[in-house]
């Protein structure tokens, strides 16, 4: 796989959903893999901070969803991760997703990938979400493509913000730049 899209709405077809599919569909029609994820219906327990990650390299804890997405994440090239914003920052459920990657950074598993940054929110605390995962990504020595971030509430209202699918436009671009084969 090349550009894994995740989501960490909750909401199946949410903003942060629909957003992160916008971005996945431009590369995908130039012939680009892609692959979206969402949160739905999935459960990642939080860390609990046990150190065992640092012999095993792995998170010990089982029972979850979150080897399934990290494995994902190890066989992508490019990953579009994204998050609705809750309280000015990324929900939970990303949160925890993004702590239990703590047992990937010992080796620097997920060094060497690029992404972009996603966030949703309705009316403000874009900007913080935002950079929740842009230390997400730096901690983890990912290239950094870029971000977008939109303003919605309604289901389907991402797709009214001008501004927000103008930088979906051009994050795919930068995307469909990296990996195109050039001849």
């Amino acid at each position: 796989m090349k550009v894994l899209g995740i989501s960490g709405s909750m909401r199946k077809d949410g903003n942060t959903a629909q957003l992160i599919r916008y971005v996945l569909a431009k590369v995908q029609a130039t012939g680009i893999e892609t692959e979206f994820v969402s949160f739905t219906g999935r459960m990642i327990k939080p860390c609990t901070g046990c150190e065992q990650c640092k012999e095993t390299k792995w998170c010990v804890i089982e029972g979850d969803d979150w080897a399934d997405l990290a494995r994902k994440m190890l066989e992508a090239e490019v990953v579009v991760l994204g998050s609705p914003t809750y309280y000015y920052d990324v929900n939970g459920q990303m949160k925890n997703f993004i702590d239990r990657t703590y047992s990937l950074f010992h080796d620097r598993k997920l060094a060497g990938r690029s992404a972009v940054a996603v966030t949703v929110c309705a009316d403000r605390g874009c900007e913080r979400s935002l950079e929740t995962i842009e230390g997400f990504l730096n901690t983890h020595h990912f290239s950094y493509l870029g971000y977008v971030c939109g303003k919605a509430y309604a289901p389907g209202e991402i797709m009214t913000d001008a501004r927000a699918v103008r930088k979906a436009d051009e994050v795919a671009q930068k995307i469909v730049n990296l990996l195109q084969p050039r001849d």
